[in-house]
């Protein structure tokens, strides 16, 4: 595997023992996230953050298809505060699903 941070030294993934996982501490999406939707992928499961009012909703779902091609039972939302605090949580929810949902990311993956 190749040292994300040797090539891509902001990157907010990093190398981990079997995927890359969100470092929240360069996970700096909140400016981006008040303007315009922003998506990823993690090893088999793919997340989307966007503005919701006053609170940004994130949507994780497996691989291989994109969200408009998704169908939504296999969608999960949740909401998080729209501040530097909320991203940070963001970052550790997303790694706690990747971590706890990891036999269907896998799956996902056998079907790409």
């Amino acid at each position: 595997m190749v040292k994300l941070e040797r090539t891509l030294p902001n990157h907010p993934l990093k190398e981990g023992n079997s995927y890359c996982m969100i470092e929240k501490e360069k996970f700096n999406v909140l400016n981006y996230v008040k303007k315009e939707e922003y998506t990823g992928s993690m090893d088999g499961m793919r997340y989307m953050l966007k503005k919701a009012d006053d609170e940004i909703e994130v949507t994780i779902w497996p691989e291989p298809n994109s969200y408009a091609h998704t169908d939504p039972e296999l969608r999960t939302i949740k909401k998080f505060e729209l501040s530097h605090e909320g991203v940070e949580q963001i970052a550790d929810y997303l790694n706690e699903q990747y971590e706890t949902q990891k036999s269907l990311w896998e799956l996902s993956k056998q079907t790409f």
